[in-house]
């Protein structure tokens, strides 16, 4: 449950997934799934840290065009509410260290709909400027084809 929306500072991608939440969370929550949706393709993910815990780390690289692999994400999980919610920052990283460059908090909902699971990825920035930026490197084009690419994988499972 998003418990606070500013559309100044928010974007957000919904979307219902045919499949159980327990496909959708596990999904989200093992290494070897979360690659193979998380970057759209062709691009690759590889997950270095998934410390699924208040205070653990999530780091991510991605290859592009079948080169090396380079950062991605550097962040740091805030929430993890089984089957429920994942909270995750990149203003801080593993430990809860302020990260060197913080940009936004992402918040995760899942949950029960008649057809299988209510989607939500709320993405919160700290100003206009942030918001604004995100959304035209391509926001709803990124999050909206991971998104549908989270949901490929979790209904061919379900």
């Amino acid at each position: 449950m998003i418990r606070s929306s500013n559309p100044d500072l928010d974007l957000t991608i919904a979307r219902v997934i045919k499949a159980p939440r327990s496909v959708v969370w596990s999904a989200w929550t093992n290494p070897a799934s979360f690659e193979q949706w998380w970057v759209p393709a062709p691009a690759k993910c590889k997950v270095l840290k998934m410390a699924l815990r208040p205070g653990g780390s999530f780091v991510t690289q991605i290859s592009e065009n079948g080169g090396d692999f380079t950062p991605h994400l550097s962040g740091c999980f805030l929430a993890i509410d089984d089957l429920e919610r994942i909270v995750f920052t990149n203003a801080l990283v593993g430990g809860w260290r302020p990260a060197e460059q913080p940009f936004m908090t992402a918040m995760i909902t899942l949950q029960d709909h008649p057809m299988g699971t209510d989607y939500i990825a709320h993405v919160m920035h700290k100003n206009n400027a942030d918001r604004k930026m995100h959304e035209e490197m391509g926001f709803y084009d990124g999050w909206g084809t991971v998104t549908e690419q989270l949901a490929k994988l979790a209904e061919q499972r379900a």
